[in-house]
Formats: C-alpha cells, sequence, structure tokens
C-alpha cells in the first residue's frame, strides 16, 4: 500500500511516498527557516506564504516516477499547529481525494513523529536502534509494550505504546516544551534562530576544553564560576515536565555574570567560555530530566523498547545518555534517522498506514488546537 503524506503544520512544506508503512519511496522537504531569522522566530503569515509557494514544486518532485494509479491513500497532518499552514496542506490533500478519487486519512502530527521510527529508506526494512552516539540497523523489530518520548519545539510527551496502532497517554509539560527552553535558552545566549543546534554545538566546546584543562580561561576573561541550573520536576512523582523556570534561572546567572563582570551594555554578549559553560549545564538539566522520566516510565510498565521522536531526539547528548543508562537493561532504544526528527511526511504516511480510518474529504478540517489525546485511552485522530 502506497501512501501520499502531506505536512505543513508549521513552517515546513513536505510531501512523502511511504509504502506499507515501512519503506520511504520519495521524501522531499522545503523549509522557510531561513525567512524567519530576522524576526526572532516563526511568523505564521510568512511560513503559509512561503507554503502556498512551495507545495506544488514539492509535491511535483515527490510524485515523480509515480502516477496517481500508484498512490492508494493520501494522508495529511490536521492538527496540531498553525492554522494557515494547516489549511494549505488539508485543503491540497482534499483536492487531490477528490480528482484522484483516493480515500482520505487524518493525521494528528505529534502522534505522527513516533511513527518516525517505523520508516527507513532501506529496502532491507530494518529498524533503526541507537549504538552510542551513532545510528545502526538491527533486523529485530520494534517490541512492545514501548515508551515513546515525542519532545520537539512544541511539545514534550511521554505515552505507552501497547502494540503498533494503541497508545495511552502518560504526561506531557505544563508548561514549555524541551524544544522551546533549547530556543529560549539561545536566544538568552546570543545565538540566533538555531535553538538546540547552537546550543549543542557550544557545550561540546565546553566539555573539549573542560577536558583539556578545567581551570584555564582565555586572557581577558573573568573566571569563571560553577553553574548550576534546576532540573524541574526530576523528583516529582507524575510523569510530566516543566521547563519554563530553566529560562528564568539562566537568565538570573546571565545577568549575575554581566554585573560581576561590570557590563555597561546588558545586551552584551558573555565571554566565549562563559556561554559554552552555560549551554553544556542548560543542555546537561533538559537532557537529565528527559531521561529520567522516560526511563521512570519503562520501568513502572516493563517496557521492551523506548522510542525517542520529535526535533530534540536528534540532540546527541540526548542519545548518548539513554544508551549509558540502558547498557545494563533489557530494553531497546530507537531513535528515526536524523532528517526524520523534525517535521516531514513520512512520518505523517506512516502514521496513516499503521491508523488505517478513512474519513469523507468533504469532513476533512484543519483543527490548530487539536488535542494530544490526554485521556486514558486514545484514537490517534481523536
Amino acid at each position: 500500500m502506497k501512501i501520499l503524506g502531506i505536512e505543513t503544520s508549521c513552517d515546513e512544506t513536505a510531501a512523502a511516498v511511504v509504502q506499507d508503512g515501512k519503506t520511504i519511496l520519495n521524501n522531499v522537504v522545503a523549509s522557510s527557516t531561513k525567512m524567519h531569522r530576522k524576526y526572532g522566530g516563526i511568523v505564521p503569515e510568512v511560513a503559509a506564504r512561503k507554503q502556498v509557494e512551495y507545495m506544488i514544486p514539492i509535491l511535483a518532485e515527490t510524485m515523480s516516477g509515480f502516477s496517481p494509479d500508484d498512490i492508494d491513500a493520501i494522508a495529511v497532518t490536521v492538527g496540531p499547529g498553525l492554522i494557515g499552514s494547516l489549511l494549505i496542506g488539508v485543503e491540497t490533500a482534499k483536492t487531490l481525494a477528490y480528482t484522484w478519487n483516493k480515500p482520505i486519512i487524518a493525521v494528528n502530527h505529534v502522534i505522527a513523529h513516533i511513527y518516525a521510527n517505523f520508516v527507513t529508506s532501506d529496502t532491507k526494512q530494518e529498524t533503526r536502534m541507537i549504538k552510542n552516539e551513532h545510528v545502526t540497523y538491527h533486523v529485530s523489530p520494534i517490541t512492545f509494550p514501548a515508551i515513546c518520548l515525542v519532545v520537539s519545539g512544541g511539545h514534550t510527551e511521554l505515552y505507552v505504546m501497547k502494540n503498533v496502532r494503541e497508545l495511552k497517554w502518560l504526561g506531557g509539560t505544563l508548561d514549555d516544551a524541551a524544544g522551546e527552553a533549547f530556543d529560549k535558552g539561545a536566544r538568552l545566549l546570543g545565538f540566533e534562530n538555531r535553538g538546540g543546534v547552537a546550543i549543542q554545538e557550544a557545550a561540546l566546546r565546553h566539555s573539549g576544553e573542560e577536558r583539556s584543562d578545567d581551570s584555564r580561561i582565555d586572557s581577558g576573561q573573568a573566571r569563571m564560576t560553577k553553574v548550576s541550573l534546576p532540573r524541574p520536576m526530576l523528583h516529582d512523582d507524575s510523569l510530566n515536565f516543566s521547563f519554563s523556570g530553566l529560562k528564568t534561572a539562566l537568565l538570573r546567572d546571565v545577568n549575575k555574570l554581566k554585573q560581576s563582570q561590570q557590563f555597561n551594555n546588558t545586551a552584551t554578549r558573555l565571554p566565549a567560555r562563559q556561554i559554552q559553560q552555560l549551554s553544556f549545564e542548560l543542555q546537561e538539566a533538559i537532557t537529565d530530566v528527559l531521561v529520567t522520566k522516560t526511563l521512570t516510565a519503562a520501568k513502572q510498565h516493563n517496557a521492551k523498547s523506548i522510542l525517542l521522536s520529535g526535533g530534540v531526539s536528534a540532540n546527541t547528548r540526548l542519545r548518548e545518555k539513554f544508551n549509558s543508562k540502558l547498557t545494563t537493561h533489557n530494553t531497546q532504544i530507537f531513535a528515526p534517522q536524523r532528517e526524520l526528527c523534525t517535521d516531514n511526511a513520512a512520518a505523517i504516511a506512516a502514521c496513516a498506514f499503521y491508523q488505517n480510518k478513512s474519513i469523507p474529504w468533504q469532513n476533512l478540517n484543519a483543527e490548530p488546537n487539536l488535542s494530544i489525546e490526554r485521556n486514558n485511552r486514545q484514537n490517534l485522530t481523536q
């Protein structure tokens, strides 16, 4: 079964053809991220306008080598997301479903992230499992029950997956998502719109310098003091998260360091070494909480697998920590290829395959505030 997936929930415009929920035949993504940098964040109207421009070329490239007769169904993200962006994908999918006479499947964008673990461009149908900081291939399939961590700029959620279709929500963020904490932290430290990537790179430089000479300071820089950020809700009995306090704590430390060095301008960036140290501690704080909560959920539900997904799951330090913690466990940990961690249509098509619940195209609507199903028993499309 070949499914054409369409994803336009935020600033990406994506389409993919996936066979049997596993094999990626074509996968195309266009992003307008660079357009938003001068604004300090995503501007919904700009994103939607670029998606109008990109949609037809993206579809043409995705369908190269295929005809409408080759496609068995169309899948599209209906929410959650930006209403203007969602409408581009939804109306495109409805038009194709009508003109091609194909069934259409509505997909929850958050849930679809999980299914990025089930797809591969490798025709051997092998599933990805983390090995150290790299991704290797194993023929062994994902086994259940599995704990699923969806962690991105807009969401931080934990699910238990009892089989390939049945999910139960366990907990989520009460305020900021982990990816949002990375993004806000990056801005506080003077980085542009690179968020988690900028934090990860700076943290890595700090790690290298710390190993070579922890006490050395570049000429002209003030001596660094130990920085320690909180790990919110780390020991809370629930499986919920909270990251808003991290931004406040980081801001306090940044201002304290600036005052101690008598900066005349509060907008002045800290010395590189201090930015790297703060980046390292921010990354450690966020990943400590994510790993601890996920492993707690795995223990409670006797999980045989842990599935990472969402943009933050591409973080190298997060993968290293999971791999280190699970060396003595029988639990396997899986993560998508890094290009499938962020928004993409391959995951949308894969989710639709396993969901396999079409609706009349006339009933399809964009739902920007679509619930992420915080109830005891869930259907993938609500």
